[in-house]
């Protein structure tokens, strides 16, 4: 076979291999349309519409006055079906609608806007995007009055795609309690341990894949519509809650500490009315809320003096020692097996009382006694952690909470050295949590309640579950134990180390704590300080503990670094508090007003009360400059100064008809709540005191 013939056929062949290719085609796709037509055109729906989650709005967090700590903000995004218009919509309102999109987004042109539409109408594209920037709700209510826009999904083809935004209106108030959750449902903080109540139900809704791979959303008789999350209620209270961090936050930065944390609470209930939690920021220039140490793993550390309370405590329950006791400490060293415990005085306290030792926080003078009493049987003083429920978590509401760890006798880790190193807070774990619980159980009477910071889940209105106070223990000591406890803390400020925080307006008692830090084995000259007790000792209400982490500068102790933060934000919320002290806003006497010949009316519109005095013919002396203004009598006359209400303050509304009280408030973005009848005659945020919105104001009328 010669060249030219082997050519041919190969041509032939390759022509014949092509045309059987070419008829298989039509053949196989007339066997897809007949045989399988069903199925792949099934299959094509399931890729083309899907029925995809739609989540619900995110439930709100209130604080126990009501305050919105958090809550979900609807923020919408602009897409269009450039199809759905008719051509006499289009035509008439196309320019209008890409002016005012241009307008609106300063983006593009009205040009470009008007193409974009166009081109994807001609193209017949379904869906666009005509901006990625998200807009806030009352902007979406004006789009929707746009050219086009105005005749809705249907009519216009535009569609606004809602996404939700956390927002928390009193911004890093709280910001770590209040927390957080992403996307995989990892998170902190209330978010995150009541996201089951907080995220509510998801929907479903049928969606369209289109070109691109973005997905439109289809109406359809199937959708199931989305279930609410239902509202948190927590018992935080947004203006102690800012004395806390306003006060723990100014040590913090005098002291260039490490970080710091304030957890107070009621006492009869164990309500928490505010945590906080500050660290130094990663850059070192200032601090943030980045962990909760109040209560978390990380705040597990050695408390150091303040559980020396504890010490007394079983020492008292044995009824081997007294107040009046004597303890021999020589010069501050004392040797306990192969180790030197030393007091802080340098050359020691020679002889002390048990009150002396306990008010003075004299290390060797604790331990001593409680290796004395319990050397033989340590079991037997640890054995009361089970009796006033300090051994283990409380179970507390929020995810994270730190367990207590204590070294057990005849293990590997307990030495000889270990009881009276215990006894004075050292090899041993607590968090703030847990070593407040204590004081609160002492000022409660003995009774130790369960911290709880979620008193309530609602839905609109309705109250779904309501968390009360619980008692973990009915008595963690005998009523005389707990008396002389009492005793010993209130002598501490007034005797002791904290005697710098005395009070003349009411008293304080409490305890404070100095602990070194080991690190890496070995203790350091770097301190863990801190400070727990209540106020006012006489009838306690509130306890608190404040701890503040390697302070720098002279005198880093507990009573220098923690005590005055815990005395700051004692002062401010006592002159908050109406029940402790009623008297402290109140106007005028009943004596005054029956004595005095003159009106009154002790503040109001100056134009008012002017009018008023003319009337009756009373003489008046004025200052007035502004719109308000407060009156005073002296003799005959009826003086009157101003009483200006335009500050970024808390104003002051004492004196003024309820009428005037609420117009002036709830224009400030205050929610009001009152009591009585009659003229305001005290009010629960003094005047002067930081403006929050959204926080409550309690009026008492007369």
């Amino acid at each position: 076979m010669n060249i030219k013939q082997s050519i041919v056929l190969r041509v032939r062949v390759v022509f014949i291999l092509i045309a059987l290719a070419a008829a298989a085609i039509p053949y196989q796709i007339i066997r897809l349309q007949l045989d399988e037509g069903d199925k792949w055109r099934a299959k094509a729906k399931t890729i083309n519409f899907q029925y995809r989650e739609v989540a619900a709005t995110r439930g709100n967090i209130y604080a126990g006055d009501g305050s919105l700590l958090a809550t979900s903000l609807p923020f919408y995004r602009v897409a269009m079906d450039p199809t759905m218009a008719k051509d006499g919509i289009i035509k008439d309102g196309i320019d209008e609608l890409a002016n005012n999109l241009s307008a609106y987004y300063r983006d593009k042109s009205a040009a470009s806007y008007k193409r974009m539409i166009m081109d994807a109408r001609h193209d017949k594209k379904r869906y666009i995007v005509l901006n990625r920037r998200q807009i806030g709700y009352q902007d979406m209510q004006k789009m929707s009055q746009w050219p086009i826009f105005e005749r809705g999904r249907l009519g216009g083809g535009v569609l606004f795609e809602k996404v939700e935004k956390r927002y928390q209106p009193f911004k890093s108030l709280a910001s770590r309690t209040v927390g957080f959750i992403n996307e995989d449902e990892y998170g902190a903080g209330i978010e995150y341990s009541f996201n089951e109540y907080l995220k509510g139900q998801t929907g479903k809704a049928l969606f369209q894949r289109l070109a691109g791979g973005s997905w439109k959303p289809v109406f359809d008789a199937e959708d199931v519509k989305p279930e609410d999350g239902s509202d948190v209620i927590t018992t935080l209270d947004v203006n102690i809650q800012d004395i806390a961090e306003t006060a723990l936050l100014k040590q913090l930065l005098d002291r260039e500490a490490e970080f710091g944390s304030v957890i107070l609470m009621e006492v009869k209930t164990g309500e928490i009315k505010a945590i906080a939690n500050l660290q130094k920021n990663k850059s070192g220039r200032g601090y943030g809320e980045n962990y909760n140490f109040a209560i978390g793993d990380q705040g597990n550390t050695e408390p150091g003096s303040t559980f020396k309370l504890f010490s007394m405590l079983a020492l008292l329950e044995e009824n081997k020692v007294s107040l009046e006791d004597k303890v021999e400490t020589g010069n501050g060293a004392y040797r306990f097996y192969d180790r030197i415990m030393r007091d802080a005085k340098n050359g020691g306290y020679g002889t002390l009382t048990v009150r002396e030792a306990f008010e003075k926080s004299s290390n060797v003078a604790i331990s001593k006694l409680v290796e004395e009493n319990f050397g033989a049987n340590p079991s037997k003083f640890l054995g009361y952690l089970d009796q006033t429920g300090l051994k283990e978590p409380f179970g507390f509401q929020l995810v994270g909470e730190g367990k207590p760890f204590f070294k057990t006798p005849g293990t590997k880790t307990w030495y000889g050295t270990s009881l009276p190193w215990i006894s004075i807070g050292y090899e041993s774990k607590l968090n703030p949590l847990h070593t407040l619980a204590l004081y609160n159980a002492v000022a409660n009477d003995g009774k130790m309640m369960k911290p709880f910071i979620i008193k309530a889940i609602a839905k609109g209105n309705q109250i779904e579950e309501r968390f009360d106070p619980e008692v973990i223990r009915e008595s963690i000591a005998s009523e005389k134990t707990i008396a002389q406890l009492k005793e010993l803390l209130e002598g501490v400020v007034e005797r002791g180390t904290a005697r710098n925080i005395s009070n003349d307006e009411f008293r304080i008692a409490g305890k404070t704590g100095t602990a070194q830090k080991l690190v890496d084995g070995r203790y350091t000259r770097n301190y863990y300080t801190s400070f727990a007790g209540y106020f006012p000792a006489d009838r306690p209400k509130y306890s608190m503990i404040v701890v503040i982490d390697s302070p720098k500068g002279f005198m880093a102790y507990g009573g220098d670094v923690c005590a005055p933060v815990f005395k700051e934000i004692a002062n401010r919320v006592y002159a908050l508090d109406m029940e402790l002290n009623p008297s402290n806003q109140t106007l005028i006497t009943e004596k005054e007003q029956e004595e005095s010949p003159l009106p009154t009316i002790r503040a109001g519109k100056g134009s008012e009360i002017g009018q008023i005095l003319a009337e009756l013919g009373v003489p008046s002396v004025t200052e007035q400059s502004e719109e308000w203004v407060k009156t005073y009598a002296e003799e005959k006359t009826v003086n009157w100064k101003d009483n200006p209400m335009d500050q970024a303050t808390i104003p002051d509304v004492s004196g003024l008809s309820l009428r005037d009280a609420l117009f002036i408030l709830e224009n400030k973005g205050l929610k009001v709540d009152y009591t009585g009848k009659g003229r305001v005659m005290s009010q629960s945020i003094p005047a002067g005191s930081k403006l929050q919105p959204n926080s409550t104001i309690n009026l008492r009328l007369g």
